[in-house]
């Protein structure tokens, strides 16, 4: 019973904050309105959770290593983007990352821990940038990407326990993982 009041927390979570995700320039600032970032759209939010999850899965060294590169360059990403420097097709990039990870959740793909952290990093570049270009004007830039960063452990932390919770059941890893990988798919086609 604990784990199904546990799978509903993340859904729950992104309802609760307002679509502040991608409108580019709310009057917030600092490090409440970059925690409220990745909170703010669905993307966001499956893309991180399916991080802690893949890192979950794979095991070992991964599930550190694999979301502190993800945090860490999309950290990178964020300075791309508040320094108004182009990277194209940024939200293709972000609504690619849940299709993938979801796929590599779905296929149970197991991989070395570079892949998946080369994998990883490079995503958070296009989950990153959408964080810094929409940084309200008004924000400190250090308290507003300590506050994406802070927003993007704990979705990756909640991964990580649900795919550990759930790791003597790989069939409910795997549907989750479709249904990420299908939510991607959806979102990259609005």
């Amino acid at each position: 019973m604990r784990l199904k009041h546990s799978l509903l927390v993340v859904p729950v979570m992104g309802m609760a904050v307002p679509a502040l995700a991608h409108t580019g320039g709310h009057a917030a600032s600092g490090l409440v309105d970059g925690f409220a970032h990745p909170f703010g759209g669905l993307d966001h939010l499956l893309a991180m959770v399916a991080v802690g999850l893949f890192a979950a899965a794979l095991g070992g060294r991964a599930r550190w290593a694999v979301p502190a590169t993800f945090a860490s360059m999309m950290l990178v990403g964020g300075i791309i983007g508040f320094m108004s420097i182009e990277i194209p097709a940024v939200e293709t990039g972000i609504a690619f990352s849940v299709i993938v990870f979801g796929a590599v959740l779905a296929t149970g793909t197991r991989c070395v821990i570079s892949v998946a952290m080369m994998l990883a990093g490079i995503f958070a570049i296009f989950h990153g940038h959408a964080h810094g270009a929409e940084m309200p004007m008004e924000a400190a830039a250090g308290l507003y990407c300590l506050g994406f960063a802070s927003a993007t452990i704990l979705l990756h932390g909640v991964g990580l326990a649900v795919g550990t919770a759930l790791s003597h059941r790989q069939m409910i890893h795997r549907w989750a993982g479709a249904g990420i990988s299908i939510a991607g798919l959806v979102l990259s086609l609005s």
